[in-house]
């Protein structure tokens, strides 16, 4: 993995990067919806393509589809909040794992003691409960949760903290992302390597919302040299 050696800090998204738990996400998502009355009969294309794009998506997304659950609770939060205590009760016990190639490149850059940290939507609480359940997550020193800074993804407040507490002059930045959104954020905080890492079926290929970055349907799969 010579492009390792390419780069001095690494910038990383989480949940469908590194880890399987959109597919947790999702079911908590449903449970939410299902708990207040309403069957949220999605796949897992349809639960994308609301996520990924943008930060109101999910929101938007599942109001149209229950304009009586608006009626219900119009109070996006309240709903968020409902959701976030599921997803955190299904971390106790889902099927968690490290996506294919991410060990090896997490191990490597450990070991050429690069510069390197976790920038995530998900909450503290959340992180902590995987962090002890894929101990190999604990090589990366510093993360960036949710309650760290103000903005969402795709405004790009989270990254540009991240590079002013973590990077000097003349680094060379690499960041990568599973979604569209994610990769706008990279983009506005001026990091000029931008990875997309997503199985090829993901609806954001599929709707051509792709550009300025590289490509790679996984970890696995990054070239020795690609910049």
């Amino acid at each position: 993995m010579h492009w390792l050696e390419q780069f001095d800090l690494f910038l990383f998204d989480f949940d469908g990067l590194l880890v399987n738990t959109e597919e947790l996400h999702f079911a908590a998502y449903r449970k939410m919806c299902e708990r207040r009355g309403f069957d949220l009969n999605w796949d897992l294309s349809q639960f994308f393509t609301a996520a990924h794009f943008n930060a109101s998506g999910l929101k938007e997304a599942i109001y149209a589809a229950f304009p009586q659950l608006f009626k219900q609770e119009p109070q996006w939060e309240v709903l968020y909040a409902e959701k976030k205590q599921i997803y955190q009760d299904l971390l106790e016990n889902g099927q968690l794992e490290l996506l294919p190639g991410v060990a090896t490149v997490l191990q490597a850059i450990a070991d050429l003691g690069k510069k390197r940290c976790v920038v995530t939507n998900s909450a503290q609480v959340q992180i902590e409960v995987i962090r002890e359940r894929l101990p190999l997550l604990k090589t990366i020193p510093v993360w960036f949760t949710r309650e760290t800074y103000v903005e969402p993804k795709p405004h790009p407040a989270c990254y540009l903290k991240a590079i002013a507490e973590l990077g000097k002059a003349g680094d060379r930045l690499v960041g990568f992302e599973d979604s569209v959104r994610g990769l706008k954020a990279l983009e506005g905080a001026n990091v000029p390597t931008r990875l997309l890492i997503c199985p090829p079926d993901h609806p954001q290929m599929k709707e051509g919302a792709f550009s300025g970055g590289f490509y790679f349907p996984s970890f696995e799969a990054i070239p020795a040299t690609f910049a």
